[in-house]
Parts: C-alpha cells; structure tokens; sequence
C-alpha cells in the first residue's frame, strides 16, 4: 500500500497534516501528531501493514499492542477518505 499522490504531507514539530489536492477525491485536511506524521512518511513508499508496524515499534516505545492499534486506526481512516493505493 501507499500514499496516493492526490495527498500532500507536512510535518511541523509536534503536528502533522495531510491535505488533499483539488483532483482528490476528499476534499479536507487531516492533523494529527507525531504518530501520524511518521505512518504518514512511511507511506509515501510501497509499504505493507506489518513493515510500518516494525518500523513504528523501531522509532517508538509503547505497551504491546498499543502500536498495532494505532497504525490500525490510521490505515482505516486514510482508507476511509480515498488516500491509500492498495
């Protein structure tokens, strides 16, 4: 999976957007934080799920599980506005 190219990505310090460009499909902007910017960056390559929770788990420490359950979440949200290639 990876970032469609409709999506632009900018990290500033502690926040992260996302913004779709006008030939997207969603209209609208995405902020999040750290998490998100880093799922974010790793998308803008051929990825699959586990190779962004191994490289989360590499950049982040957290309780088990905590992880999975974040790259989960933002997987379904990007799905669920059009800007993932599958």
């Amino acid at each position: 999976m990876k970032l469609k190219k409709e999506f632009i990505v900018h990290n500033q310090g502690e926040e992260s957007l996302m913004v779709a460009t006008s030939s997207a499909a969603f209209s609208g902007l995405v902020r999040g934080n750290k998490t998100l910017g880093t799922i974010l960056e790793l998308l803008k390559k051929e990825t699959s799920q586990e190779d962004l929770v191994r490289a989360m788990r590499a950049r982040f420490e957290a309780p088990e599980g905590v992880i999975e359950r974040d790259v989960e979440t933002v997987l379904e949200k990007l799905r669920s506005i059009g800007a993932l290639d599958e």
